[in-house]
């Protein structure tokens, strides 16, 4: 494979799915990312949050953190709306990015982001069209299950109602939590494991709104879904965070 000197992912999913705070733990960083059109030229940042407030997104804008620039990440704007257009338009980029032959610029993973505290709708017709509709060809679809402490909470409650005193239901809540979380992760693959074109893995994150969390596990998730050697190296050479992911992939 010819040398590239960036990773580039894609990260989809509804609106407040915790998109940006996965990718500040990935390159360990609290800054916002720089922001480039399409031809490489920096976007103002008053523009793009003006837009970015109105839950406007560029997909063809690359967003870089300067902590880590071997990092290249588009962000697709939620289409659970129903918006066609939003919807062709995403397409279209990421037909074009995964066939595309300039090895530079293909996309090479995908982040389909599903937040857990709307863990009552966790597959919603977007998430159901997607993954009937967008053939992502050999770049693998990684289905990532955001603010999973959010069921810690809903344990809580659970067990408050069904009688218990608060300290109990504290100590009760973990492994509650983890049972929500299994129950729930089941129901998202039993669906999406049915739709036309699945995704190739399924990984709850936990702690992404701590500082200097440890994304190893996303990372190694990330890289066994590769088809390439070469993409797997680039992607842990990329990475900054883990020297035993490091040596764990060098010794394969």
């Amino acid at each position: 494979m010819k040398s590239i000197e960036r990773f580039r992912i894609l990260v989809m999913g509804r609106a407040n799915a915790g998109k940006t705070t996965i990718l500040q733990r990935v390159c360990n960083t609290v800054d916002k990312p720089e922001i480039f059109d399409g031809n490489g030229k920096k976007i103002d940042n008053a523009v793009v949050q003006g837009t970015l407030g109105r839950g406007y997104h560029n997909i063809e804008h690359e967003l870089v953190f300067q902590s880590n620039p071997g990092y290249v990440f588009h962000d697709s704007s939620g289409f659970e709306a129903g918006s066609t257009q939003q919807f062709d338009n995403m397409k279209k980029f990421v037909i074009g990015r995964a066939t595309t032959n300039s090895l530079e610029n293909r996309i090479h993973a995908i982040w389909y982001c599903i937040p857990m505290t709307d863990y009552e709708r966790t597959v919603t017709a977007a998430e159901q069209k997607f993954f009937n509709e967008c053939d992502t060809g050999h770049v693998p679809v990684v289905v990532l299950l955001t603010k999973v402490d959010f069921f810690h909470l809903v344990a809580i409650e659970e067990l408050l109602d069904e009688g218990l005193e608060m300290e109990e239901a504290k100590r009760g809540a973990i492994a509650r939590a983890s049972q929500l979380l299994e129950k729930w992760q089941v129901h998202i693959k039993h669906i999406l494991d049915q739709c036309k074109f699945p995704p190739k893995f399924y990984l709850p994150l936990t702690k992404m709104h701590e500082e200097g969390t440890d994304c190893a596990a996303l990372i190694q998730c990330t890289a066994s879904a590769l088809n390439e050697e070469g993409l797997e190296r680039l992607l842990i050479s990329t990475q900054q965070s883990s020297i035993a992911l490091c040596i764990k992939f060098a010794m394969r």
